[in-house]
């Protein structure tokens, strides 16, 4: 036997302690951003639990020592919570399904078919996609006024559907780039119209790009504060749950529990929908496209 052998089976093994040690830095940095980021949310869920004095004690506890309850019936009983609840909802999902509707057809009309303008119309996407928010702040308010549609949930809906509108044409036509055509020509091959190819065999692969174009409308237009503080300005019923949670407070000034407990019940819609969008995201993209 070569006594090279055992040497040259041995050395993977041995390498790979120095590729650990090369790794370690970079899985501190990341350890390190990830409680950074997370602390923040951390603290608000636990101050949620505390009891007020916890809450106002010079010495901070990183646990609640006596937990409570309290501070999530305030929250739940304050005036309007329900009501803005529905509202944040009823806002949230028209926007989602508006542009998920508007941006399938653009992004099918850019990816599969070919036109004169096609690359104009992506470049103004594009340039939709790179303008900062604030800056629609005021031609949003100016249409909303001379429309008649301030203090309006529908136009708050639309100002939201437009926003996401473009990254969600981005993202979709991107999904949909990764859909082999010949699938579509082959069922029309075999007899299917355009849309029916699409229904049948393009729409069940671009499921993980619906999902996750929805998640990210789902939490923009769930966190949304700016459009919704600047648009609805006398009707208070039409307010949506960020407005209302930076103006919880009383007589005596703010009551931190309260708001936490408030905050923390804002958060949990966004966290269900993505711990049950996270897995379908992820899988088979082209799952099903052998044809059988």
């Amino acid at each position: 036997m070569n006594p090279l052998a055992p040497r040259q089976f041995l050395a993977p093994r041995n390498l790979l302690a120095p590729r650990r040690l090369r790794r370690l830095p970079l899985n501190l940095a990341a350890l390190a951003v990830l409680v950074t980021a997370a602390f923040p949310v951390y603290w608000m869920v636990v101050t949620a639990f505390k009891p007020t004095a916890e809450i106002q004690s010079a010495t901070p506890a990183f646990l609640p020592l006596h937990p409570t309850l309290e501070h999530f019936s305030t929250a739940i009983h304050a005036p309007g919570f329900g009501g803005y609840w529905r509202n944040s909802l009823l806002v949230t999902l028209g926007a989602v399904l508006l542009s998920l509707v508007v941006a399938l057809l653009a992004a099918y009309a850019v990816g599969r078919l070919r036109w004169r303008g096609r690359r104009a119309f992506l470049l103004l996407v594009f340039t939709a996609q790179m303008a900062p928010w604030e800056a629609l702040l005021i031609p949003m308010y100016v249409i909303a006024r001379d429309t008649d549609m301030l203090d309006s949930l529908s136009m708050l809906t639309l100002v939201y559907f437009m926003t996401t509108l473009p990254f969600t044409i981005v993202t979709l036509r991107g999904f949909l780039a990764a859909v082999p055509a010949e699938l579509e020509e082959a069922a029309q091959v075999d007899g299917c119209t355009r849309a029916g190819a699409f229904r049948r065999i393009t729409l069940p692969l671009l499921a993980p790009g619906l999902l996750a174009t929805s998640l990210f409308g789902f939490i923009t237009a769930w966190n949304e504060f700016a459009f919704a503080n600047t648009l609805i300005i006398k009707n208070q019923d039409a307010r949506t749950l960020p407005v209302w949670l930076s103006s919880f407070a009383n007589v005596f000034g703010t009551d931190w529990g309260a708001t936490m407990a408030a905050a923390s019940l804002f958060m949990l819609p966004v966290l269900l929908v993505f711990l049950f969008l996270q897995n379908k995201v992820t899988t088979g993209m082209t799952a099903g496209a052998v044809k059988g």
